[in-house]
Formats: structure tokens, sequence, C-alpha cells
């Protein structure tokens, strides 16, 4: 990765820690330099660090974030309190989220290799076009399964058709294209992505969240089209079903299995059981219920999980470190801090982003599902689909090359913000369980088109 990338990334992230620091007030008490707190800096450094050091990243995240948790102990207070029990307390507000994280990254590891295995996807290139529109429909179909299904499972399931009906060469910015294609999915509907789950149980609406639809859907186009033209010169689609291709049922039943069972347990919590959905991990646990229930039927490839826990321990240290930063506000909720806040998820969490914008309140729910929804895509890390996909390709651990062949992304991004402003207009919407009652809302923006 070149320098000039390196100091592109630093600058999206270091702006925060003023902002946030006036934001907060006297809320924070830790040290700072030049009004920002050291938290931020010492994560700029870590994020430089998987940038520059690609071949090291579980290495960089994990020894960053512990030495960044020392540093919250002896000298700067976490939000939950000072020194050992601070962070013994913050770690008890966290662990749900981490330990879904960590087994939805294993089990869905575990369940692409049932897809794989079941020679479902050496069948598809009889029903898929045999040109760059092939490529383009895979993307389609990624988009369209992380509308119902967690992004995570849409891209291991987009990645492992890939890798069938290219011959095993996927090109770099196609793996961004499925990453950028999962998260879009998930961006308008409150089934497909943690961070529009936590907007339906805060008490947004379905529709308020569907909006997105607007921009990821043609954000698709943009990004979709160049990545399929650039795959299929890469390594051309599969022509045609490999030979005696036999479909394992059993294995596809054992995939349509936990599927299921991470869709009724994900619309099960956040329906009526939304006292206990921050107490317990439901869909990681679901998830691997249903693969442990079913080893008998085929046996998992156990054997998956070694690589997989480093890849998970990796985005854990990094969600770990995000939620330790000293964000008590995000600026007064408008249009450009939505747009902001994509740019920002592509190196940020964007789990506690949200959570902040949900007590904030003043947002309209749509902008800021497909902001931090699909903002993430932008860099390899960005986001936990993500994260699963390069455990796959080790090649996409690369910011510089997945920036330089996924640039479309970016500008699909851009052009899909800029679109639902223009068809929609920014309105706030719903207000949110526990939203601050000081925080005025802002004036309705909207763009007009003349033609």
């Amino acid at each position: 990765m070149k320098l000039p990338q390196i100091a592109s990334l630093l600058a999206i992230l270091l702006p925060v820690g003023p902002a946030c620091a006036s934001a907060g007030g006297a809320a924070f008490a830790g040290p700072t330099l030049a009004a920002i707190p050291l938290e931020f800096i010492f994560f700029a450094a870590i994020l430089a660090g998987v940038a520059l050091f690609h071949d090291f990243t579980l290495r960089t995240a994990l020894v960053g974030a512990c030495g960044l948790a020392l540093y919250k102990i002896f000298f700067s207070p976490f939000k939950t309190g000072a020194g050992l029990a601070g962070f013994g307390l913050h770690l008890g507000a966290e662990w749900v989220i981490l330990a879904n994280l960590f087994m939805l990254l294993l089990g869905f590891a575990l369940l692409a290799r049932h897809f794989e295995e079941s020679a479902l996807p050496a069948m598809l290139p009889r029903y898929l076009p045999d040109d760059w529109k092939g490529g383009f429909m895979l993307l389609v179909l990624v988009f369209v399964i992380s509308s119902f299904l967690d992004n995570i499972a849409a891209a291991m399931i987009g990645g492992t058709i890939a890798n069938q009906i290219f011959n095993r060469k996927v090109h770099i910015g196609y793996l961004a294209a499925i990453v950028a294609a999962s998260n879009a999915g998930g961006a308008g509907s409150v089934v497909g992505d943690t961070t529009t789950t936590m907007m339906w149980i805060a008490g947004v609406q379905p529709m308020e969240v569907a909006k997105a639809f607007i921009g990821s859907g043609l954000a698709v186009l943009i990004f979709g089209i160049p990545a399929a033209l650039k795959q299929q010169a890469h390594s051309p689609i599969q022509k045609d079903a490999t030979a005696n291709a036999s479909i394992d049922w059993a294995r596809m039943t054992i995939v349509v299995l936990i599927l299921v069972a991470a869709v009724v347990v994900n619309v099960l919590v956040n329906t009526r059981f939304t006292e206990v959905a921050d107490s317990f991990p439901f869909l990681g646990a679901a998830v691997w219920a249903t693969i442990l229930l079913t080893a008998g039927l085929r046996k998992p490839d156990w054997n998956l999980l070694p690589a997989a826990t480093k890849g998970s321990i990796f985005l854990l240290s990094l969600v770990l470190c995000a939620s330790m930063m000293p964000v008590e506000q995000l600026p007064p909720a408008s249009w450009p801090s939505a747009l902001g806040l994509g740019f920002l998820s592509a190196v940020f969490d964007n789990i506690p982003l949200t959570a902040l914008a949900l007590k904030q309140g003043g947002y309209d729910w749509g902008f800021l599902a497909y902001a931090v929804g699909f903002g993430g895509s932008m860099i390899w890390f960005g986001s936990s689909a993500g994260v699963a996909l390069c455990s796959m390709y080790p090649e996409g651990r690369s910011v510089g090359q997945w920036l330089r062949h996924g640039w479309f992304i970016v500008v699909a991004y851009i052009v899909g913000f800029f679109v639902m402003l223009a068809v929609g207009g920014f309105h706030p919407g719903s207000v949110t369980k526990g939203a601050s009652p000081s925080v005025p809302a802002p004036l309705a923006i909207s763009i007009e088109v003349k033609t």
C-alpha cells in the first residue's frame, strides 16, 4: 500500500476525534493531542498497520487491541468506568455482539463448504449467461439473498459460487463487488444487517429502512457492471456445468436449515423477545445448534475452523478497538453527516456508530442504513462480510489493491446517496427508543432536479 493511500485512510478517522470531543463535552476525561483524544490516534495507527502490513493483519489487530485496552485501563476511562473494573463492565456490555459475530463467521464458513460440496454451484453455469452478464447476475443474486439473510452468509455463498464458475480465478475487483452486493442488499432490510436490525429494535419502521434500496439498488448497477466486465476479462465464466455433477440434497438440506434457523430466530428475537435481545447471542447460537444437530447427516469440514478463527479474531479485535473510542455523540443529524458516516464506516465499526445515531435521533433512517450498511464495502475490513470473504480469498487483504480494483464501489456509494437525496430528500424519521430529547431535529432537506 502506498503512502498517499495510508494518508487518506488516516484522514477519514482523525477528524472524528475533535468532533467527538466537542460533542461529548465533559464526558471525556482522557489525554488529548491537539484536541484529539489519543485513542483515535492509536486506532488510526492500528488501521494503518493493517493496511500497510496486510500479511500480518491478525497480529497487528490483536496487538493493537491489547495495547489500546491497556492504555484505557491505566490512562483513560471507559464509558463504563475507569481501570480494570471499567474494562470488565465494558466487556460485559459488548460480549453479545462479539460472541454473535464470532459464531456467525465460523458457522457460515462451514455453511459455505456444505454449499460448495453440494455441487449446486457446479450446476449453475447451466443457467447463467456465458458472458459478463453471468457475473452480473451473480452479484444481483447476492444482493437479493442478503435482503433476507445475514450479509455474511450472502457474501460467503457468493464467494463459493464465484470460485466454482470462474475456475477458481476470482479478480479482487469482483471480490470487492461481492462484498458490496451483500452489504447493499442488507442495507434496506431490517433482517439483512446488524445495523438495520438495531434500528428495527429501536422502533424504526421497516419501510423507513427500505428507502435505502433506492440507493443500494442503483449502486449495484453502477459497480456491478464494471466488476463483471473486469472478472470476465480476468477469467471467463464457465460455459457448461461440471461433467457428472450431481446435487447432494442432504448437504443442500443442511444449508437451508441453517439459513432458515438464522432468519426465524432473528425475526422472533427482534419482534417477540426484544427485552432479551441484548442479553444472549441467540442468532449465533441458532446457527451452531443447527450445524451440530445436522452433523450426523453430513459431517462439517472442521478443518476450516482454524483459518476462520483467525479471521474472526481479527474482526473482533477491530470491533473491540472501535468500541473503546470515546465517541459520546455524533455531529448534528443531517445529510452531510450521514454521507460522512458512510466513509467512516469503511474503517470504523458501524455498530457503535448506529447505536449513537439512534440515541441522538433526528436522522433519516433510510439514509443512515444506506451509509453505514453499504459504506463499509469501500475497504475489505470495513464490514464483517468483507472479513469473512477474505478468509476464503486471502489475496483480498490489501487495502491498496481493494481500492485500486474496486474504485467503482466508492463512485456507486456517492451516486446512490445523491440519487436518494434527489428522489425523496432527507427527512428525520421515527423518534427512537432512548433518543435524546435535547437534540433538535434538523430541517428536512431535498434536492430538486430540473430538466
